[in-house]
């Protein structure tokens, strides 16, 4: 597919952060405040927005276009499909309108069309979500009415006041990539704010006045940060001066939407950007303290034995990592107790002793804080608790059973541990990179090798607790546990085969009557 030179962006290769160096200078340009009152002259030479979309969301939108326009509504698209099209990423599955209609209007003109289901549970905000039919399945559309938000001072819920254009509702907006609307009917283009002139130079750079677009909805901090993620941008000066000056106001922001956003944030290709980005504006400080140890070590560590710089190890393993949320959200954590657990022996060596442990913890209640779901908190907290464990493989001492008995303990996360051992690899030294990563490997694969003689679900005791209570006619209790830890332990050393009933009733015997001798 052949790129249009004025809106594609340039091609970013990102050098390491360098937070002394100057700002990427903002380009020249005429007034950044547009008149939003009506739409800007339609290019001509736009690319055709409508026609990079799927077959079947074409067919919806071409659905929406008629249904709306016979109701004499506008309908624009709008928000992150714009963007990705512009941009030649990926198409996002589902799409987001702005119309000049109501929820309720929105409502009766979706009752004549055929779909899969209507959802209002964003009508407050003035969203109704209908669902239709696509070839690769549900193609949910958001229809939203032209709008503006604002946060009290204090609150955490948005007053929403309807506008009267497609102007009013792209000045709402975050940042100028966000502001570019595409009328569904012809493909016209409004771009008052030279959304895709940003694109092309790669500036996330907010929408008018950047103070006031951060106290509007203060979540869109994040969302700057997010975007630094996501797409490799740069922050416009103005925007990032704003970010700092702006960056308390992030506590006025529910824990739930703090953590989807840092959660999308961590998952970006330029994670280690973002995160840059939330120290430097002032951010991870107000969301997530935990973290400011980090890098307060650079300095604080400074002197005859200084050790690795945390912060900049962690944002190297962060982006060395698997972008899954678990995993990444583990990468961030997996040192930051470090700090914490610092010391200097005799020799002047320095020492975490423990930061593992102390780290869990901390990861335990910055994600209870931020109210993430309990199988998130509980693999983050594992794999912060046993991220040492791989390290130490060595294939000439450790037997079949010790394999077994780390996955076993692993139990559902030991793919994210391999994940998080490989990327914990940041050593300037190539001969212990080296070493490090063949570490990982040979564990890896040792791992494959078992898995293919025996799964390791199948290394379990051979008789359960109801086959012990008949053979011994007795009750429910603390021995039937001993007993199967015991033959589950035989099973792991490969002295008892998992299906051997036979051997594993005679040893339960023996074992049985060895404790009612005690």
């Amino acid at each position: 597919m052949s790129r249009v030179p004025l809106w594609s962006p340039v091609s970013l290769k990102l050098a390491p952060y360098n937070r002394e160096a100057s700002p990427r200078p903002a380009p020249a340009r005429s007034r950044l405040i547009a008149d939003t009152s009506l739409p800007t002259t339609t290019n001509t030479e736009a690319p055709p927005v409508i026609a990079r979309l799927a077959a079947d969301q074409r067919a919806v939108v071409d659905t929406l276009a008629t249904a709306f326009a016979q109701d004499g509504h506008e309908l624009y698209l709008v928000g992150g499909v714009v963007r990705d099209i512009l941009l030649e990423r990926e198409t996002p599955a589902d799409l987001d309108l702005a119309t000049s209609a109501t929820p309720e209007q929105v409502k009766a003109i979706a009752a004549r069309l055929d779909h899969q289901g209507l959802y209002d549970v964003g009508e407050r905000f003035g969203t109704i979500g209908i669902v239709f039919a696509g070839e690769g399945g549900p193609r949910p559309v958001e229809i939203t009415t032209y709008r503006s938000e604002r946060y009290e001072p204090g609150s955490r819920h948005p007053d929403v006041i309807y506008g009267d254009s497609i102007g009013d509702d792209l000045a709402r907006r975050d940042v100028t990539i966000n502001a570019i609307a595409v009328d569904i009917r012809d493909g016209a283009i409004v771009d008052p704010y030279y959304g895709r002139a940003d694109l092309a130079m790669g500036l996330l750079r907010a929408v008018g006045d950047p103070d006031e677009r951060f106290r509007e909805d203060p979540l869109r901090l994040l969302r700057v940060a997010r975007f630094v993620s996501q797409l490799g941008f740069a922050v416009e000066a103005r925007t990032r001066a704003a970010m700092r000056r702006q960056a308390a106001t992030i506590e006025t922001v529910s824990a739930e939407r703090i953590l989807a956003e840092i959660t999308r944030l961590l998952c970006g290709e330029y994670v280690d950007h973002g995160l840059e980005t939330l120290l430097v504006s002032g951010l991870l400080g107000r969301a997530m303290p935990e973290l400011m140890p980090l890098e307060d070590s650079v300095d604080a560590y400074a002197g005859a034995h200084r050790e690795k710089d945390l912060w900049q190890h962690t944002k190297r393993v962060v982006a060395q990592s698997p972008p899954r949320p678990v995993v990444r959200w583990a990468a961030l954590l997996h040192d930051a107790a470090k700090p914490l657990t610092r010391s200097v022996d005799a020799q002047g060596e320095v020492h975490f002793f423990g930061h593992e442990r102390v780290g869990a913890d901390l990861a335990r209640r910055l994600l209870d804080r931020l109210k993430a779901d309990k199988s998130t908190r509980i693999a983050v907290t594992r794999l912060v608790d046993m991220h040492l464990r791989c390290a130490s493989y060595d294939a000439a001492t450790w037997t079949d059973s010790a394999v077994r008995r780390l996955a076993l303990e692993a139990d559902g996360i030991m793919p994210d541990l391999l994940d998080l051992a490989a990327a914990d690899v940041t050593s300037a030294n190539a001969r212990k990179q080296r070493a490090a990563a063949n570490r990982v490997r040979g564990l890896r694969d040792h791992l494959a090798r078992l898995e293919a003689e025996l799964a390791l679900d199948q290394l379990q005791s051979p008789l359960d607790g109801n086959d012990l209570m008949r053979m011994f006619d007795r009750r429910p209790g603390k021995w039937i546990a001993e007993v199967k830890d015991h033959l589950r332990e035989l099973v792991i050393d490969g002295e008892l085969a998992p299906d051997d009933c036979e051997t594993a009733s005679r040893i339960a015997q023996d074992l049985v009557t060895a404790m009612d001798a005690e």
